[in-house]
């Protein structure tokens, strides 16, 4: 039995005021631009969140539990959807309520702490988990780290906080031969099982779907079933993670991926051998292939997989650097305001938006991005983070 695990990771961050200048240091300009926020959330939600919502819902209930998928919703955005656009929030309950749908747990400001603190990535795991258990009533087992990073301190880590799986990228440097269509165990684990993305029929449909130059374009639900339907008898599972604004979003409703979403899952389960299943049934049914050795970080990102995404020039490193400086000032003074203004300048997206890739690459780091260049969003962000500084007396 081959099982296909579609996972979608719904997020948008608290976008910064890119006209805060070095004169409003000192100032109480504000650190976010609420008119884009709102603007953005209000056009992801009537684009892709409140539609796919409600399509997922439809085929859920014409497949009779056939059909089922997963997510992880950020914390900042289920704050701005309550602020903005309190519908797709509703949607999202609407959707849980089908009982197909599994929830995961992860940074609750799609943060980088995993590779900058252990103290603060615990407590925003929590953050999340309470969020999770408050508004969905429900207490998540798989976890989801921040821009799928992942390496065998962390899969450790996990294992200790009793979560029994973990999304992973199936980066070809930490696999080599073997092929991310199984379940595996995480080194240094004795439970916890690592999902691994199979990222090239995932980027298909997130990427290349609206391509025009690519040669299997159109891409369409049976051509797509039948990629599949290749691996049954060879494969234990086929994980299909991708962004959410996948779906009217990074493809647009035109490109006829509304209708390429509509006809997968009849597309699919017409082979007796293919079920769909959410995480933790994988992890339930699926006995682990091997143990898997990840001895240094990896990302869903850019053909490196790594972390340069972020961490990977002078303008990221400096404005890391000096914001978890000021963890210790920032927790030690008590200012839930402080606070907040600290962690959801964390949000991995602001380090994102500073990266000096190219090529192809860089199409994808322009997306959503409201800045000029990335010395633009460094600046931003620096004015910014002196002024938080200042605050703390650091």
């Amino acid at each position: 039995m081959l099982r296909v695990c579609l996972y979608f990771q719904v997020h948008q961050p608290y976008r910064l005021n890119r006209d805060y200048r070095f004169f409003d240091i000192g100032s109480k300009t504000p650190y976010f631009d609420e008119s884009l926020n709102r603007h953005l959330m209000e056009r992801v939600s009537e684009r892709c969140y409140i539609p796919t919502n409600k399509l997922l819902k439809e085929l859920i209930e014409k497949a009779s539990g056939q059909f089922k998928v997963a997510f992880s919703i950020t914390g900042v955005c289920v704050e701005q959807m309550r602020a903005y656009a309190p519908q797709a929030l509703d949607s999202f309950h609407e959707l849980l309520a089908t009982g197909e749908v599994e929830l995961l747990n992860e940074t609750y400001y799609h943060s980088l702490a995993s590779v900058l603190s252990w103290d603060e990535f615990d407590r925003q795991i929590l953050q999340h988990r309470q969020l999770m258990q408050r508004e969905f009533g429900v207490t998540p087992i798989v976890f989801r780290n921040t821009e799928l990073i992942a390496d065998n301190e962390l899969a450790f880590r996990l294992e200790r906080q009793d979560f029994k799986g973990l999304l992973c990228e199936g980066a070809e440097q930490i696999l080599g031969w073997r092929s991310p269509n199984h379940l595996y165990l995480a080194e240094g684990c004795n439970k916890l099982k690592l999902l691994l993305k199979n990222f090239r029929l995932s980027d298909d449909i997130a990427f290349r779907f609206s391509d025009s130059q690519w040669q299997e374009h159109p891409l369409t639900a049976n051509k797509f079933a039948g990629w599949i339907y290749q691996l049954v008898g060879n494969a234990d599972t086929v994980n299909l993670f991708m962004d959410y604004e996948t779906f009217g979003e990074h493809q647009w409703r035109e490109s006829g991926i509304f209708e390429f979403l509509q006809s997968l899952p009849a597309a699919l389960l017409s082979n007796p051998e293919i079920r769909f299943a959410t995480p933790s049934e994988v992890i339930e049914a699926v006995q682990p292939l091997a143990k898997l050795d990840i001895p240094f970080p990896i990302s869903w990102a850019d053909v490196e997989r790594d972390l340069t995404a972020w961490i990977g020039n002078p303008l990221q490193n400096s404005a890391i650097e000096e914001l978890y400086a000021l963890e210790e000032l920032i927790v030690a003074n008590g200012d839930t305001e402080l606070l907040e203004q600290w962690r959801r300048l964390q949000t991995s997206d602001h380090f994102y938006y500073m990266c000096t890739k190219w090529f192809s690459d860089g199409d994808v780091h322009k997306y959503f991005n409201p800045y000029e260049s990335p010395h633009h969003a460094w600046l931003s962000f620096s004015h910014i983070l002196s002024d938080l500084c200042r605050k703390v007396g650091h």
